[in-house]
């Protein structure tokens, strides 16, 4: 099957606002295919390339796409289909005032290590350790609600979710704030760890296959992102603290619990304790993310 593509060098932001102008206009249900460079934009090659600090410019996330007919109140459903690593390298790095451990004065800020691909083995190679490849897109997102935010921040709107699952196979979806929904995508991983404890992944370009789909009049409102990867839905969110962000997670799980279940909220509250549970995204941008998992055997998306 044809599909269009789009890709970083049609346009890219690197921040998602209220007023975005689309690189793309994509049908409801049209398959692309989207091309993203890596989160450093390529300045990163060599082990000896160190990040001094964070760039102003960073986490380039390809789009805006708009989706025809998408309205504010609206869901929109990007289901990835595949991400595919796009270079020979990926690279895995800290920086002076970032990461979990950034004031350990045994750890280097900064230090670069390049993960070299194998793609018959499917693997990167991280100091002679096989690693293997579990492509993630650390940055997806629509336009806000009202604030501009830069992409190296997770919020409702989704952004720097930095979450494992967002991976091929996986279904997105996202409350619609905005005409066009207008999503942008990036900061892909070859391979990346729930936590995401120094900063980075083996950051890399990718390739990603999705379709994007509008859900009109959805039977329950997310007020954030949700994702359905065939084994469980798992509610998605932001916040300052771990705390503030698991509470989110399991209070949106709780509408969902309620919906499928007819439960009143208490007994989806009881629910929630005895199947699934919280799982860490990444505790090292701006805001850290969280997400509340359930089984699918247990509960379904109402779209």
């Amino acid at each position: 099957m044809s599909r269009e593509v789009v890709s970083h060098r049609d346009g890219h932001v690197y921040e998602f606002g209220p007023e975005m102008d689309p690189v793309y206009e994509a049908a409801d249900g049209e398959s692309l295919t989207i091309e993203t460079v890596d989160s450093l934009n390529g300045a990163i090659q060599e082990a000896d390339d160190l990040l001094d600090a964070i760039p102003e410019e960073v986490n380039a996330a390809t789009g805006p796409i708009a989706v025809a007919g998408a309205s504010p109140g609206d869901v929109l459903a990007v289901e990835i289909e595949d991400v595919r690593v796009a270079e020979d390298r990926g690279r895995v790095l800290t920086a002076p005032g970032f990461g979990l451990l950034q004031d350990d004065p045994e750890i280097d800020h900064p230090a670069t290590r390049i993960t070299e691909v194998d793609d018959d083995a499917e693997t990167v190679d991280f100091e002679g350790i096989d690693v293997s490849i579990e492509p993630v897109i650390g940055t997806i997102g629509v336009a806000t609600d009202g604030e501009t935010v830069s992409t190296l921040t997770p919020d409702d709107h989704g952004g720097n979710l930095d979450t494992t699952d967002v991976t091929g196979g996986t279904t997105v979806y996202f409350p619609v704030f905005q005409e066009g929904a207008m999503l942008a995508l990036g900061d892909a991983k070859a391979a990346m760890a729930d936590g995401e404890m120094c900063g980075t992944g083996a950051e890399i370009a990718v390739e990603v296959d999705a379709t994007l789909s509008v859900i009109e009049d959805p039977a329950v409102s997310p007020a954030r992102p949700l994702l359905d990867t065939g084994d469980a839905v798992k509610t998605v969110a932001s916040a300052e603290t771990m705390e503030a962000a698991v509470e989110l997670a399991n209070a949106d799980m709780l509408d969902l619990l309620s919906h499928h279940h007819g439960f009143s909220r208490t007994e989806a509250y009881l629910f929630s304790s005895l199947v699934g549970g919280l799982e860490v995204s990444q505790v090292v941008d701006p805001q850290v993310t969280a997400r509340n998992a359930v089984p699918s055997e247990h509960l379904s998306l109402p779209f």
